[in-house]
């Protein structure tokens, strides 16, 4: 039985891998310096970007809050794979074949790897099945909304066929086991055993933001179906609908181009805005768009200013208006702006394509309203605004939404919005407006947060980052060309690096970082060497190497971070020539000058200056 892939192998594909083509299927990442780039950290909740990424050392890290490691690390932690699965991942998305090693430890696998397979499996059968005969009424339904063969095949519809078994046979002559078909959510569970969830129904695969299939939507389309309108996986070990958005994986590179998306509400609406030139159009899948889905969004729009819009397409009827209070509530998370647009005559994208067309569809951006607005007018929209009673009731039921805009210059204009539509002054709807701030504050503060224990109260905390380091000459001198040695050793001079390396560093944070990537020097050549240094730092000073690692080089491009990194290793090899000849010099005072030991130092002496000179002449 094959063992544990060849070592030689794992660090061939890491090689072969841009990890910042793996972390960009995930976050949008933008350039943030020399041979970096920054995005929205995926393993924690963050407005601004504190995620970089080294792609030339395989590297991130997150100053917020401290995640780190190389490309394996980041889809074991971010996908829940296995390590072994990690790299057999990254191994076939470059056509790299593996060996393993005979009478090693079994590959460790998580089962999610099989459930991707499955699902993918599944879709295959699907498309498959939209050819048939049975499968007419499938193909009629989406002609009859606008959807051909090609347009289909482009978002991956599938037939799922009315028999009980048919899928569950075909994936069971592929090597499927009924286990794997339940965690997929593929299969149900009866009384004979398991038979196939869709039955009878279009179908849509469900991707990850990868393009991985993870579950499925599926539509009735036969009268003698009792079972729900749309089903949907329920939920595994990779398909969580709340953070699942249908059609991202399609949407996503214009997103985070366009720092624009669309939330729809269904999965023809989606393939209705995509045919019409909106390629940023997303839906979610069976549930409420809702916190996590605006975490997942953020990250692929990268919306670290307040450039960005995302525009809700609602029905203007009451569910729709529900729902869009519902999406106000959570919109304050976004960086970006938000808008309503609703289609004319209440049609939904794609009726509103199958009436009108295509430009239309596109018109909707055209006539979008900010959301702000469309929530006020739904406030105010039960109070009757001739009467004094009702402007009061009205004022007092749409002033929370005004005290809740972040954007102090946005604030006072929508102030001046409400006092016109309720026509009241000014003044007045400002006083209430802070009001409902004040009582808004104190519902979500009740009380004081408590002091930090002190020192005294229990152990100290000796994190030690690159923001905590003091704000000295020599501080800088050292952190900087730390900086260049990890970043850029490869193209550095060798003999001038260790030079460097071997003088101690006066900050004993960065002198632990220091005697752990001197011990690597010698490899610098070598891809991941920098991440096996930071990897053998001492704690508590480990995350400073990682922050070392990945922060901003203060360097225009990578020929002058070089230049100044070998500059920076001269600066320290002179400093320490320096300290050794005021060492020296005061030696000298304490001996004979016709010694032998004066004698030495004085030649030691000359032989500093000389090199002193000769550093200070290449600088």
């Amino acid at each position: 039985m094959a063992g544990r892939i060849r070592q030689a192998d794992v660090e061939e594909v890491k090689a072969r891998t841009n990890i910042a083509d793996i972390i960009g299927e995930r976050v949008a990442l933008k350039n943030a310096g020399v041979g970096a780039m920054k995005g929205l950290c995926p393993f924690h909740d963050e407005r601004s970007p504190s995620f970089n990424v080294r792609p030339q050392a395989g590297f991130y890290h997150c100053f917020g809050c401290g995640e780190s490691g190389d490309v394996y690390s980041f889809l074991t932690k971010m996908d829940h794979v296995s390590f072994t699965e990690a790299v057999e991942r990254l191994a076939g998305r470059i056509g790299y074949t593996l060996h393993y090693e005979d009478g090693g430890a079994a590959p460790e696998h998580t089962g999610r790897t099989r459930l991707f397979a499955a699902n993918a499996a599944a879709a295959e059968f699907f498309r498959e099945q939209l050819a048939t005969g049975e499968a007419e009424i499938a193909r009629r339904f989406l002609g009859e909304r606008g959807f051909d063969a090609g347009a289909a095949a482009h978002f991956g519809v599938g037939y799922a066929p009315k028999g009980w078994d048919g899928m569950r046979d075909a994936l069971r002559a592929k090597g499927f086991t009924d286990e794997e078909l339940t965690g997929a959510g593929l299969v149900s569970q009866g009384q004979r055993g398991v038979y196939d969830r869709f039955r009878g129904r279009v179908v849509w695969p469900i991707r990850d933001v990868t393009g991985q299939v993870i579950g499925f939507g599926a539509r009735r389309l036969f009268d003698d179906d009792k079972g729900p309108k749309y089903l949907n996986t329920p939920e595994t070990a990779i398909y969580k609908k709340a953070q699942v958005l249908y059609g991202l994986d399609l949407a996503k590179r214009d997103i985070s181009r366009e720092h624009r998306v669309v939330v729809v509400e269904g999965y023809t609406d989606v393939m209705a805005c995509h045919l019409a030139g909106i390629t940023t159009a997303i839906a979610t899948c069976g549930t409420a768009f809702g916190s996590d889905h605006i975490t997942v969004l953020r990250r692929v729009m990268g919306d670290d200013s307040t450039a960005g819009e995302v525009v809700f397409t609602f029905d203007p009827d009451a569910a729709g208006q529900k729902a869009a209070l519902r999406a106000f509530a959570d919109a304050k998370r976004f960086n970006a702006q938000t808008y309503v647009a609703t289609g004319p005559d209440g049609l939904d994208p794609c009726d509103l394509r199958l009436q009108r067309g295509d430009a239309a569809v596109r018109g909707l951006m055209e006539t979008k309203a900010p959301m702000v607005e469309f929530v006020l007018d739904q406030r105010i929209a039960g109070f009757d605004l001739a009467a004094v009673e009702g402007r009061v009731g009205a004022l007092r039921a749409a002033a929370p939404v005004v005290a809740e805009l972040r954007d102090a210059l946005l604030q006072p204009e929508y102030v001046r919005v409400l006092a016109r539509r309720l026509g009241m002054d000014t003044e007045d709807v400002r006083r209430e407006v802070e009001r409902a701030g004040r009582g808004a504050a104190r519902r979500d503060h009740p009380h004081e947060p408590a002091a930090p224990p002190s020192a005294a109260e229990g152990e100290p905390v000796m994190r030690v980052t690159l923001a905590s380091l003091p704000r000295t000459a020599d501080v800088t001198l050292e952190r900087d060309a730390l900086m260049g040695f990890l970043q850029f050793g490869h193209r550095l001079d060798a003999e001038l690096v260790a030079r460097a390396l071997d003088l101690p560093f006066r900050h004993p944070a960065l002198d632990a970082v220091r005697q752990a990537v001197r011990q690597h020097a010698a490899g610098m050549a070598r891809p991941g060497w920098a991440m096996d240094a930071i990897g053998e730092v001492r704690e508590p000073y480990r995350t400073l190497g990682g922050q070392l690692l990945a922060a901003d080089f203060p360097a225009l491009d990578d020929a002058a971070a070089v230049s100044s990194t070998n500059d920076l290793a001269r600066r320290l090899v002179i400093r320490g020539l320096e300290g050794r000849k005021h060492e020296l010099l005061g030696a000298i005072q304490r001996v004979p000058a016709a010694s032998d030991e004066g004698r030495a130092i004085r030649l030691e002496l000359r032989e500093l200056d000389a090199q002193r000179q000769q550093l200070v002449a290449d600088v």
